[in-house]
């Protein structure tokens, strides 16, 4: 027990180093700590580390999936509806085929073989695309589309996966009653999502203690999860729908304090899992290097090289179709929704990582058939499933971003980005305009001194004037300098807290207090600021 809780904590600095590091050379963070867990597999002395596939599966997806299906927009998840699902499902079933067929004919693996293959490096990741893609300011639109297709596209493979499967062990497969099972565990899931989203708000509401809240928040995901998965689905449907449930409807229901302090607690959990898990993911490394050695080599080799090109191929073929052949053929689509340029399918096609669901599903197939027999390829999907992985991880996460800049859609993003943001400084200006009238109301009705009146009108007006006029390059330098000089004084304050601490003029509880109002302060000049953030 002793050593697992060493072996915790020196994953746990290397998690913190790598992020240091990653933020200084300016690379994704997922990209390091693969190579660091590939790398410390085979440090001498270093215990081996397997990757449960039931933790991934069980453990890691469910808030994984919440916590993005939270963060994500319902109107914009629906507006993006048909390009995500032509991604989520449409690309996934079509990769799975032609993976199936490209290793049935080129490799000679039967087809169950090569459909269960298919299933398990069709899906891209649901972490490692983003964290990348958002680093290099892309347009909304193709981050929605990749978040939304990252949330939904493991259900699909899930549920592919589980068909390929059974069609292995029982050796019986019925398309009709497949794709009849698949509706209805979509149906079922999304159903059951929502009554456990608007269960636990209600809960959270009733409750009114922040850290009841942040309890039931942390459950909420596994109950949505779980339960589907126990009875046949995937769950993954279900914990979608619950969090756009809760996403859409939580910003009334959940109070100020819960909500400052989730943010925080969510942002923490999702970062150790996710680096936790490109660690660990880095680490099956050492595990198949020591099968590799009763396989052949060039077999794995060319396996893992056709599914490379198949997977990046399939996606490409499917994409461009998906995106311009609809609009050709309907006429009201085309004015709704006039066609992308060419180079936003490109980075959307490009941008197909995998990552450890893929590696997790593979782990968990059973090692022998119900008869006894060895289950057949077992390794070799393995070895795959890993080679594909690392290849498009790495692959992509480096030339991605010449790319974007050569095909010039960071500009657009940018562009957007600043309209986005003088929408939200009308916004700000209408809702603070929109509160001073309700100020003269509640007034009007209620007994106010002119003092009283006074600093509520002043509070106003400070907020009023500390939104910038425009997006005008000289107004921002003011806005900057003025925001430093801002930070310089809550230092000077806080520091003088802090003496009057240490001459005992002050109690600790005092200081503390001081000390919020003062950090709660700090993060409103951060939630104001302005960044066009460079490629």
């Amino acid at each position: 027990m002793e050593a697992k809780f060493q072996t915790f904590l020196i994953l746990l600095a290397v998690l913190a180093g790598v992020a240091l590091a990653a933020r200084r050379f300016n690379v994704a963070p997922a990209i390091l700590l693969m190579l660091a867990g590939v790398g410390l597999a085979f440090v001498p002395g270093m215990p081996t580390v397997e990757l449960p596939p039931e933790l991934v599966l069980l453990v890691v997806l469910p808030p994984l999936i919440y916590s993005a299906s939270v963060a994500m927009s319902w109107r914009e998840f629906k507006k993006n509806l048909r390009p995500i699902v032509l991604l989520a499902v449409g690309a996934v079933i079509f990769t799975t085929a032609m993976v199936a067929a490209a290793t049935h004919y080129m490799i000679g693996l039967p087809w169950t073989v090569g459909f269960l293959l298919g299933a398990i490096v069709a899906p891209p990741d649901v972490v490692a695309p983003l964290a990348i893609a958002r680093r290099l300011n892309m347009p909304r639109r193709i981050l929605v589309v990749l978040e939304g297709e990252g949330l939904a596209n493991d259900a699909t493979a899930l549920i592919l996966y589980r068909f390929a499967l059974a069609a292995i062990l029982i050796g019986h497969f019925s398309l009709p009653l497949a794709a009849g099972e698949f509706l209805l565990i979509v149906a079922g899931e999304i159903a059951f999502g929502i009554g456990v989203g608007w269960l636990s708000l209600r809960l959270r509401k009733w409750s009114g203690d922040p850290q009841v809240e942040l309890t039931l928040s942390l459950i909420t995901p596994y109950v949505s999860y779980w339960l589907p998965e126990h009875v046949g689905g995937s769950g993954v449907i279900a914990t979608v729908a619950c969090g756009l449930y809760v996403s859409w409807n939580g910003p009334l229901l959940i109070s100020s304090a819960t909500r400052l302090q989730g943010i925080f607690f969510w942002d923490l959990v999702i970062y150790l899992i996710e680096g936790m898990l490109f660690l660990l993911t880095g680490f099956q490394m050492r595990a198949l290097y020591e099968k590799s050695k009763t396989f052949p080599l060039d077999d794995i080799l060319i396996a893992t090289a056709l599914v490379l090109v198949i997977v990046v191929i399939a996606r490409f073929a499917w994409l461009y179709p998906a995106t311009y052949l609809p609009r050709m053929l309907s006429r009201s689509l085309r004015e709704r929704d006039p066609s992308p340029p060419w180079q936003w399918p490109f980075v959307l096609a490009f941008t197909g990582v995998r990552g450890a669901v893929s590696l997790a599903a593979a782990l968990a197939l059973p090692f022998t058939l119900p008869n006894g027999e060895a289950f057949p390829y077992r390794d070799l999907i393995l070895f795959v499933a890993f080679g594909v992985i690392f290849v498009t991880l790495i692959g992509v996460g480096l030339t991605l971003p010449p790319i974007v800049r050569w095909l010039g859609v960071a500009e657009a993003g940018r562009h957007e980005h600043a309209a986005e943001h003088e929408a939200e400084i009308a916004a700000r200006r209408q809702a603070l305009e929109a509160a001073l009238k309700s100020l003269d109301a509640l007034t009007a009705e209620k007994e106010v001194s002119d003092e009283v009146m006074r600093l509520l009108r002043a509070r106003h007006d400070i907020r009023l004037n500390q939104l910038p006029d425009s997006l005008d390059p000289n107004r921002h330098d003011i806005s900057a300098a003025g925001t430093a000089l801002t930070r310089d004084l809550i230092a000077a304050e806080r520091k003088f807290i802090h003496n009057l601490l240490r001459d005992g003029q002050i109690t600790d509880e005092t200081r503390r207090r001081i000390e919020r109002d003062l950090d709660l302060e700090e993060a409103s000049l951060a939630n104001r600021e302005y960044r066009a953030g460079p490629l």
